[in-house]
């Protein structure tokens, strides 16, 4: 009974089977242009969902990196395709919230989470020690 059960597959094995069975749409520069429309909405959560995607330009990223709303530069601090230049920028961001994002993200290089290491809340820098 056991050898007709079906094998489970791995995180990665499930990943590549996705991919190939469905590939995600190409990325065109009409998908970028309305990135940057987004980002650029009154609505922050609208701001949000450009600071959430893989594909929003470098340059966007860095205007959304300073939105004066935390939950903008939140998304912007836990997307793991933000760079490394970005990320770097946000580490004294005023808010423990966007700080705490910075020490979950498993992208942020290691100078920034030495500093995060030390950040005065105590949020922050247990979320590094996690």
């Amino acid at each position: 009974m056991r050898g007709m059960a079906p094998s489970r597959l791995t995180s990665e094995e499930a990943a590549r089977l996705a991919a190939t069975q469905h590939p995600a749409p190409p990325v065109t520069e009409t998908k970028l242009k309305r990135l940057r429309l987004l980002a650029v909405d009154p609505n922050p959560k609208i701001r949000e969902s450009a600071a959430s995607s893989y594909h929003t330009p470098e340059a966007v990223m860095a205007k959304l990196a300073i939105d004066p709303d935390a939950g903008v530069r939140g998304c912007v601090a836990r997307n793991e395709y933000t760079s490394c230049d970005i990320l770097r920028s946000m580490a004294d961001d005023e808010s423990d919230m966007v700080r705490g994002w910075l020490a979950v993200n498993y992208f942020v290089p290691t100078d920034v989470m030495e500093r995060l290491a030390e950040d005065p809340s105590e949020t922050v820098r247990s979320l590094v020690r996690w």
